[in-house]
C-alpha cells in the first residue's frame, strides 16, 4: 500500500486504519491485564510510539501489500516475522532509552494478542471483501492487445474490488447500452487502440450520464499498477491529463531536503565510505572511486561518482550493460551493490546538483541514445533531476534489455507525474526496505 501518493485502494487505507486501532488497543487489554491500565493510557505517546514501530515491521515485511499477501500461511509467516522483529526492534531501543519501555511484560502479552488478532481481522477482511456485491462490476470496451493487458492487470491485483463482467467489440458498441444493464456495471474502461471513427461517443455518454464511471485504459492502469501506460499513448494523455507539473516551491524544498540530507548523509557514513574504500584497495588492484558520463536534467550529462565493484578491464570500447551475476563484478563489488554502499559518493553528485535524491536513475549517453530511438517517451525522463534511488529501482528489478528499461519508464513517468516530499519519502522507505531484503542492485 502507498499511503502517500496516488497509488493507494480503499482496502489499503481499511487494513492500515484498523490495525492502528487493533494494535493500540491490543497494547491498552495487555496493560488492564497486568493491571497498569491508567499508567500506559497516561504514557500515551509511548503507545503510540510502539503502534508505529509495529506497524512499520508490517510494512517492511510487506503486511499491506495486498496483492503480494492474500494467502492464509503467507499471511501467518508475515505476521510472527513482523511480531519478532519488532520486539527485537524495541528490546534494542529500550535497552538504550529505558524511559521508552511501556511496562514490564506488556508489550509481550500484546505481541501475543495480535498474533491472534491480526490473523483473524484479516481473515475476516479477505471473507467480507470477497463478496461479489462489494465488487465493481467492469465491462471493457476493446478486444484488443491494450484490453487484454488491462484484463491481466485487474485480475492480478487485490488491493481494489474489481470484477470483469465482459467485453465490448470495437464492431459491436451499439450493444454498450443493453450490456450495461444486463451485467449491472459500475464502470467502463475504454481501451481501444484506435479510436479514431471507432469511440462509441454517444454510447459512453449515455453511460456515464445513468451513473456509470467512464475512463480511459490508461487511467485504470495507473491507479491499480503505480505505473504509466506508454504502450499508444497519446502525447495529448500526457497535456491534458493531471500531474507533471511540480510547483517552483516543491522543488524549492526538495532541493533543500537533498542538500540537508546530503550533509547529513556524508557526515554518517563517512566511517562506512571509508571502510568501502579499504575494502576495495585491498580486494582488487585499481582506483576506488569509478567516473562515468550519465545524462542528467535536460539532457545534460554529468559526471557520476561510484565507488568500484568491477574489475578494471570490465570494459572496453563499447559500453557494455551491466546484469545480474555478473562475472566483472569483485568479491567486494558483488557486497557492496547488494548493499548499495557503491552508491554513497554520489552524495556528492547531489551537493553538486547533478542529482536529487530520489528521482529516475540517470543513464549512460550511449544507452539514452539507443533506448530513445526504440522507447516512446524515453526522453521525457529527463525532465527532473536523476535520483540516488527512485520509483523504479524500488517497484522493478534490475534490468539489462530494452525491455527492462521500457518498463523502468512506465514507472519513471508515474513518478514524475506525482513528485512531491511525501512521494519522495515513501520512495526512500522503500529503499530501506528493498536493501534489507537483499534484493537491491546486482
Amino acid at each position: 500500500m502507498k499511503v502517500f501518493n496516488r497509488h493507494v485502494s480503499a482496502r489499503g487505507i481499511t487494513v492500515f486504519g484498523f490495525e492502528t486501532v487493533l494494535i493500540s488497543g491490543s497494547i491498552l487489554l495487555a496493560a488492564d491485564m497486568h493491571g497498569s491500565f491508567h499508567s500506559a493510557a497516561q504514557s500515551l505517546w509511548q503507545i503510540v510510539l510502539a503502534t508505529m514501530l509495529c506497524e512499520l515491521c508490517f510494512y517492511y515485511n510487506d503486511l499491506y501489500d495486498l496483492t503480494l499477501v492474500h494467502s492464509k500461511s503467507e499471511l501467518l509467516i508475515r505476521v510472527l516475522q513482523s511480531a519478532g522483529a519488532a520486539a527485537m526492534v524495541l528490546a534494542v531501543v529500550t535497552a538504550l532509552v529505558p524511559a521508552l519501555v511501556i511496562g514490564q511484560g506488556i508489550f509481550v502479552t500484546s505481541l501475543a494478542l495480535l498474533l491472534v488478532a491480526v490473523p483473524l481481522w484479516r481473515l475476516a477482511f479477505d471473507g467480507l471483501t470477497s463478496d461479489p456485491h462489494l465488487e465493481e462490476r467492469i465491462l471493457i470496451v476493446g478486444t484488443g492487445s491494450m484490453a487484454q493487458t488491462m484484463a491481466r492487470q485487474i485480475r492480478a491485483q487485490h488491493d481494489f474490488a474489481y470484477r470483469i463482467v465482459g467485453f465490448v467489440e470495437e464492431g459491436s458498441t451499439a450493444e454498450l447500452p443493453e450490456r450495461l444493464g444486463r451485467d449491472k456495471v459500475d464502470r467502463v474502461i475504454v481501451a481501444l487502440s484506435d479510436r479514431r471513427g471507432r469511440l462509441p461517443i454517444r454510447e459512453l455518454l449515455q453511460a456515464k450520464l445513468s451513473g456509470v464511471r467512464v475512463e480511459d485504459a490508461a487511467t485504470t492502469y495507473e491507479r491499480i499498477t503505480g505505473k504509466i501506460l506508454i504502450d499508444d499513448l497519446k502525447p495529448s494523455w500526457l497535456i491534458f491529463s493531471d500531474g507533471f507539473r511540480a510547483s517552483r516551491f516543491t522543488r524549492f524544498i526538495k532541493r533543500g531536503t537533498d542538500l540537508i540530507l546530503a550533509l547529513v548523509g556524508i557526515t554518517v557514513a563517512l566511517p562506512i565510505m571509508l571502510l568501502t574504500a579499504l575494502a576495495i584497495r585491498i580486494d582488487s588492484p585499481g582506483p576506488v572511486l569509478y567516473r562515468q558520463d550519465r545524462v542528467g536534467e535536460n539532457g545534460r550529462a554529468f559526471t557520476l561518482f561510484k565507488f568500484r565493484s568491477m574489475r578494471t578491464d570490465a570494459e572496453r570500447g563499447t559500453p557494455i550493460w551491466a546484469k545480474d551475476k555478473d562475472d566483472r563484478v569483485t568479491r567486494v563489488g558483488r557486497f557492496i551493490r547488494l548493499t548499495r554502499l557503491d552508491e554513497l559518493p554520489q552524495l556528492w553528485n547531489v551537493l553538486r546538483g547533478d542529482m536529487s535524491f530520489v528521482g529516475p536513475r540517470p543513464e549512460r549517453p550511449y544507452f539514452v541514445e539507443q533506448l530513445a530511438a526504440a522507447i516512446p517517451f524515453y526522453m521525457e525522463r529527463h525532465v527532473v533531476k536523476p535520483g540516488i534511488t527512485g520509483w523504479a529501482q524500488v517497484r522493478y528489478r534490475y534490468g539489462s534489455t530494452v525491455d527492462d528499461a521500457s518498463e523502468k519508464l512506465r514507472y519513471d513517468l508515474y513518478y514524475i507525474k506525482h513528485l512531491s516530499i511525501v512521494f519522495d519519502l515513501t520512495i526512500v522507505m522503500d529503499t530501506v526496505k528493498v536493501i534489507l531484503s537483499g534484493k537491491g542492485a546486482k
